[in-house]
C-alpha cells in the first residue's frame, strides 16, 4: 500500500469525525460521540488550535488518523497526549497504525517533548501488545478519571 502521511486539513474532518465514530463503535460506546465536525473544524483550525492530527490517505481516501494534544506535566514538562488513533477496520493489519504511531512519536521527538501518554482499553489485546512492544510502559494502578459535563454542571451548582 502507497500510503500518505500528512497533517489533517479542514477539509478532512468530515472522514476525521467517521473515524471517530468508528472508533467509540469499536469500544462499545457507538452513542457517546458529540462533537461536530464543525466543532472539528473551529478546534482544530482556529487562532489557538486545540489539537494536531495526522491522516493516513490511501488512493484519495482518508483511511486512518491520529488526533493528539500539547499538555503540561508538572514532573516532565511539555508534552503530548494521543486522543486517538484509529484505521478503518478493511484497512488494520497492513501497518498503517504503526505508520501513524510513528509520525505522532516523531513529531514529540522533533519538538523535544518529554512524554507521550494515552489510554488502552484493558480487553484491546491486540493494541496493548503492540504498545508495550515499541516500548511503552502500561502503568498499573493509574486509572482515567473524567467529569462529564451534567456532573460538572452539578458539582458547580452545589458549590
Amino acid at each position: 500500500m502507497n500510503i500518505i502521511l500528512r497533517e489533517g486539513e479542514k477539509s478532512d474532518m468530515a472522514s476525521v469525525l467517521m473515524l471517530i465514530k468508528e472508533l467509540a463503535d469499536f469500544e462499545k460506546e457507538s452513542n457517546a460521540v458529540e462533537v461536530t465536525e464543525k466543532e472539528l473544524i473551529d478546534d482544530g483550525f482556529g487562532t489557538v488550535p486545540a489539537f494536531k492530527v495526522f491522516v493516513a490517505e490511501w488512493q484519495d481516501e482518508i483511511i486512518g488518523m491520529a488526533l493528539f494534544y500539547e499538555r503540561y506535566s508538572t514532573w516532565k514538562g511539555r508534552s503530548i497526549h494521543l486522543e486517538d488513533l484509529i484505521v478503518k477496520k478493511e484497512h488494520r493489519g497492513n501497518g498503517v497504525g504503526k505508520k501513524l504511531y510513528t509520525e505522532v512519536l516523531t513529531y514529540a521527538y522533533r519538538q523535544k517533548l518529554k512524554r507521550v501518554s494515552w489510554e488502552v482499553l484493558d480487553w484491546n489485546k491486540v493494541a496493548v501488545d503492540f504498545y508495550t512492544s515499541t516500548g511503552a510502559r502500561i502503568l498499573e494502578g493509574w486509572q482515567v478519571v473524567h467529569m462529564n459535563e451534567q456532573s460538572l454542571e452539578a458539582f458547580i451548582e452545589k458549590n
